[in-house]
């Protein structure tokens, strides 16, 4: 069982805990990096939450990008 560096929650991850299959995460997109080298892993739900946010700042930024 693995402890989410950013809320506490415990999760499986079966990369850090030694799964045969692989983890839950590897399905999810894989442009958004953890930030910090020493961040660890994420929960479902904060990886999620992030993985929106990031894909909503981009959306955001594409919206109203200029063409100068």
């Amino acid at each position: 069982m693995s402890l989410c560096t950013r809320c506490g929650a415990p999760f499986g991850c079966a990369m850090a805990d030694g799964g045969d299959a692989p983890c839950w995460c590897t399905e999810l997109p894989p442009v958004v990096p953890v930030p910090g080298v020493e961040a660890g892993c994420w929960c479902p739900a904060c990886l999620r939450a992030h993985i929106a946010a990031a894909a909503s700042d981009a959306a955001l930024e594409k919206r109203f990008r200029r063409d100068d």
